[in-house]
């Protein structure tokens, strides 16, 4: 598929000669402070905080800083190839909208699920869908129309509900499960402890477990009828720390392809490799759930060569389409964005959603047309110079 992305630039412009300047802000600095003042504190604290003092996620972002794109000339790049193939499955750019667990409530109707959903509808972005939702699995999936999806599970300490969770995500069409690892117990979070605020605590982004026949069973009473005791259940439950023994079961419950989430050192990828999984997801969590770590970028060269060919995703610091370019260089096979579309989806819902996602891409479709790289096989780690 050859890429028009950058396209929207020029519906940008020519909305100007009508005098309509956008909506959205087009900088991740002027977008990020526009949803500041729009999201309730809480739900600003707990979407924009880091683990500790928030050194690592700010070293996610800076780490791209490190990285020169090499222009190449003569090179005619007219015309733009971005398309990528996922576990079979065709994609018109490598970007991909990484799992939000707060996602629901970062709408103004707190229902941000499926806006998010809508917006991957109307862009063909992927979307992979968080077990902490808003909204039940199978109206998310409903809402993504023809663009694929993905399902994140947090692993519960009940297998059975854990396979209940994933058996809903297949019939519902989601295309690949992915197994979140560094998340069973949460990390420092000094912005939400300001608060005393955590959301799931309060009830929210349940959805998956409430509507759930397995989960269900295990209250005495309905959960619209006793919340209470629902979110209690579910602190019991939901934080497995899972091991390399837990591998063969999670690859024998799902024939759809099975990624994991998490993995930043060789040694654990050539193992999950050897275990059966389909794909490998490169990235810290964005730096909220551990403090004092290593940019995830930095990790991404020693992933791809231990993947051995398996895909890899990749998230973590990504604001611009010009740090999409840099993680394929380095070896991504599809790259996730976080924050910057949650706060799209505060700003405006599917409609600012859609803009972030659309700004991302353009800059990289535009940047590989300027720097004269046709296509994404053209984007090598030789593309690539170090800074500074």
């Amino acid at each position: 598929m050859t890429g028009t992305f950058g396209s929207y630039q020029d519906e940008i412009y020519l909305n100007g000669l009508g005098g309509i300047v956008p909506e959205y802000p087009l900088t991740h600095p002027e977008l990020e402070a526009a949803a500041h003042a729009a999201m309730p504190a809480s739900v600003r604290s707990y979407v924009a905080g880091g683990a500790g003092d928030e050194r690592t996620q700010r070293a996610n972002v800076t780490a791209f800083d490190g990285w020169g794109l090499v222009p190449r000339m003569f090179v005619g790049a007219a015309q733009r190839d971005l398309s990528v193939d996922l576990f079979g499955i065709p994609l018109p750019s490598p970007l991909f909208m990484a799992p939000i667990g707060v996602l629901g409530i970062c709408a103004q109707d707190g229902h941000g699920d499926l806006a998010t959903a809508r917006a991957a509808a109307r862009t063909g972005v992927p979307m992979v869908a968080s077990t902490l939702s808003s909204d039940p699995m199978e109206d998310v999936a409903a809402a993504l129309g023809q663009t694929p999806g993905f399902f994140q599970l947090y692993t519960p300490t009940d297998r059975e509900l854990a396979e209940s969770l994933v058996r809903r995500a297949e019939k519902s069409g989601f295309k690949a499960i992915v197994v979140t690892l560094d998340t069973w117990i949460t990390g420092w979070r000094p912005r939400d402890l300001a608060t005393a605020n955590f959301p799931q605590l309060r009830g929210h982004c349940l959805a998956n477990y409430t509507s759930d026949p397995v989960f269900r069973a295990q209250l005495a009473r309905e959960p619209e009828e006793d919340m209470g005791a629902a979110v209690l259940r579910w602190t019991q439950i939901f934080g497995n720390p899972l091991t390399w023994d837990d591998l063969p079961w999670l690859r024998s419950i799902t024939s759809l392809p099975l990624i994991v989430k998490g993995l930043c050192h060789p040694d654990d990828v050539r193992r999950a490799r050897d275990g059966g999984v389909d794909g490998v997801y490169c990235s810290n969590h964005g730096g909220r759930q551990a403090n004092g770590g290593l940019p995830a970028l930095d990790a991404l060269p020693g992933v791809v060569e231990a993947a051995d060919g398996l895909p890899v995703l990749f998230d973590s610091g990504i604001r611009s389409g010009a740090d999409v370019v840099k993680a394929v260089a380095l070896g991504a096979s599809a790259v996730g964005i976080g924050r910057p579309y949650a706060y799209g989806l505060a700003l405006g819902g599917t409609d600012g959603v859609t803009h972030v996602l659309r700004s991302v891409l353009a800059e990289a479709d535009l940047i590989m047309a300027v720097d004269g790289y046709p296509s994404l096989a053209d984007l090598t780690p030789d593309a690539l110079r170090r800074v500074g």
